[in-house]
């Protein structure tokens, strides 16, 4: 959010839509127990390497539930931990003394609103009762211990301070205690007394309810551009250029995603543009204000981009392989994709996410060739699309950036470059509206439904089985959520038989999830048990020959379509 800020100062064209000040402040409170998060320090090496206008407030009651400080943090003090973070004013006070806090707090807002760097407070405090209803600190707190923090309450102390100094009576005192203690206990009865919600709100504001990415708002016909095919990975740098020029909200970071970090270099240089070249020239075009690289954290990314996201800037953000987002998947699953539905549709967070993903590339490896677009499925509020031809890509990604709810775009890295999936440029306006699936190949036997590199394959099963007089159709979901279920229905309906063909392992994923639909609502039209080919419950090897064995091959679909059309 502070990130957010600058940036709407730095881009002149931005700050004059934009509520945002040069002396703001951005305001994070938190315990000592959440000092030990990751992200917590990712946060405060990004607000100190880029100066930002943050106060941390660290509210230290010496207990994470029932953990003491002691056991969770070296010393027992983080202030003294982050004292060596350069740009950062670390101040430490007795949160129970109300004039010491008041000093304290305008000294951190002072520093922070002269653009000097971020502030840390470490604020000395009291718990004065358990963690919560379920924790009972008799368990673990000693008499003693209890007795000192009591004495030690800050609105006992702040009473003792107003006697001592004449500024309250006794009865003075107790008529403010009675009027807070009326002011709850109004809360407590129109809480108790409100309508209870309607059970059919339940599931409103998942999603936006105002931008619908699978609508006819996004169906657009291609341009003939006159343009030669080009790849996907050409097709997608492209669409990022021509998407940034057309709104300047957009921002692009991740690591190695910038042409270069110095950008006095970019003279003499060509730029790196990221590992696959997705986003090379997009610093040059735009400037380091728009593209720029991050640390590689990729909680780090992915939270940076909720907060410029709120504040209404459009991040496209890069996780440079599938293998490394999992650092990130509390700031997808708990913050991301939840912002909507907790704020009851106050705020949106339309973050692109865009990862290069899957296997195929003998010698990848285990940390450079998984799937796992199910377990983002099991995300609500999370879209999720996966291209498989370069107008798709092109199509997929623009309605992404334009739509109102955070994307997940999955690129297949085996598809970046190759030449059967190469299209034309569709245009600078052309967008494809997700759960719209393609019939990639008619058939009237058996209907595969697949995605991503199994769409290729899946054509080669389809050519050869024809030489067994099997005529497969060839279903390319595209998105994952939502995907097209009225697509599926009808190729169902048209050949009876099915097999799903996926890259992900066979065990969960997303194939079960389309074959236990396909058997619950399409029973009737079933003449044949639903068939699933995906990848065996095992890392991707480095070995070509045992990746060849764990992924799925154009011979394991050919032969689960054999099997079903003889049935």
């Amino acid at each position: 959010a502070a990130e957010a800020g600058v940036l709407f100062q730095r881009i002149p064209e931005l700050g004059k839509t934009a509520t945002s000040h040069d002396n703001e402040v951005v305001f994070v409170s938190l315990g000592d127990g959440s000092t030990s998060e990751g992200e917590f320090w990712e946060s405060l090496n990004t607000a100190c390497t880029e100066r930002l206008p943050i106060m941390y407030l660290v509210e230290d009651n010496g207990y994470a539930i029932s953990v003491p400080v002691e056991a969770q943090t070296p010393g027992g003090d983080v202030a003294r931990l982050v004292e060596s973070f350069p740009e950062l004013n670390v101040i430490r006070v007795d949160g129970t003394d109300i004039v010491a806090s008041v000093d304290a707090m305008r000294a951190a807002a002072a520093y922070v609103r002269a653009r000097s760097g971020p502030t840390l407070v470490r604020a000395s405090v009291t718990r004065p009762y358990s963690h919560s209803m379920s924790d009972d600190e008799r368990a673990y707190k000693s008499e003693a211990e209890r007795e000192g923090e009591a004495a030690r309450d800050p609105l006992r102390r702040c009473a003792d301070l107003l006697r001592t100094m004449s500024l309250a009576t006794e009865d003075e005192l107790a008529a403010l205690s009675a009027a807070v203690d009326l002011e709850i206990q109004d809360a407590v009865d129109r809480a108790v007394g409100a309508p209870k919600p309607d059970p059919s709100t339940a599931t409103r504001y998942v999603y936006s309810p105002t931008v619908d990415p699978t609508s006819a708002e996004f169906d657009a016909t291609a341009e003939d551009t006159s343009d030669k095919p080009d790849t996907m990975i050409a097709a997608i740098n492209r669409t990022l250029k021509d998407e940034m020029g057309h709104d300047l909200r957009i921002v692009v970071f991740g690591q190695d995603v910038a042409d270069v970090s110095r950008s006095e270099l970019l003279v003499d240089l060509p730029g790196k543009g990221g590992v696959f070249k997705a986003t090379l020239g997009l610093q040059r075009a735009f400037g380091d204000s728009r593209v720029f690289n991050s640390p590689l954290a990729e909680a780090n990314i992915v939270g940076r981009a909720i907060g410029m996201a709120v504040r209404g800037l459009k991040p496209v953000v890069e996780i440079q392989f599938f293998d490394y987002i999992w650092p990130a998947m509390m700031q997808i699953r708990d913050e991301l994709t939840m912002l909507r539905y907790r704020s009851n549709n106050a705020y949106s967070c339309p973050v692109v996410i865009r990862v290069p993903t899957g296997g195929y590339l003998r010698g990848g490896a285990l940390y450079h060739s998984q799937s796992g677009e199910s377990i983002f499925a099991h995300c609500p509020g999370l879209r999720i699309a996966f291209p498989s031809t370069a107008a798709d890509a092109a199509g997929l990604l623009r309605t992404a950036i334009r739509c109102d709810d955070p994307v997940l775009f999955l690129e297949h890295k085996h598809l970046y470059r190759q030449a059967y999936n190469k299209d034309p440029y569709p245009g600078a306006d052309y967008t494809l509206p997700f759960a719209r699936s393609a019939v990639r190949r008619e058939g009237s036997d058996v209907t595969v439904i697949t995605w991503g590199a199994l769409v290729q394959r899946t054509m080669h099963a389809a050519e050869q089985a024809r030489q067994d007089g099997i005529e497969v159709r060839v279903v390319d979901l595209r998105t994952i959520a939502p995907y097209d279920w009225d697509g599926v229905r009808r190729s169902v309906e048209a050949t009876n038989r099915v097999v799903i063909a996926h890259e992900d392992q066979l065990t969960c994923g997303f194939g079960a999830e389309l074959a236990a639909r396909i058997a619950s609502e399409l029973f009737e039209h079933l003449d044949a048990p639903i068939k699933r080919v995906g990848a065996r419950d095992c890392p991707v090897p480095y070995s070509p020959v045992l990746e060849e064995a764990v992924l799925p091959q154009t011979s394991d679909i050919l032969g689960a379509v054999r099997e079903i059309a003889r049935y």
